[in-house]
């Protein structure tokens, strides 16, 4: 008889500390779609180790359904953007992408 109160208490135990891990993994289930959205952003957020003002701007576009925020170029560089391509198109390397970069900076 104390071998099955044992066993009773046991189980009854065991299923006590069951219940409460069960709800917490329907409620885990139950997110909302935006909710999961947010889990997910804020995942890619921490591995990308986004901090501060990079990390909201990334959070507000990963919510939007953005890749990346927009990052507007200043006109300086998109002019070293734009003679950058160009001298990597002509292949150009060493003193000679250097020179060419100088002149391609001045003339825009």
């Amino acid at each position: 008889m104390k071998t099955l109160m044992t066993l009773s208490a046991g189980l009854l135990l065991s299923l006590t500390f069951l219940a409460p891990a069960h709800a917490q993994d329907e409620k885990k289930k139950e997110l909302t779609p935006q909710q999961q959205r947010m889990s997910s952003c804020n995942k890619d957020a921490k591995a990308q180790g986004k901090t501060g003002d990079d990390r909201k701007a990334f959070m507000k576009a990963c919510l939007a359904g953005k890749a990346e925020p927009e990052k507007k170029l200043t006109p300086q560089q998109e002019k070293m953007a734009a003679c950058n391509k160009d001298a990597a198109d002509q292949k150009k390397t060493g003193d000679a992408r250097k020179a060419f970069m100088k002149e391609c900076l001045a003339a825009h």
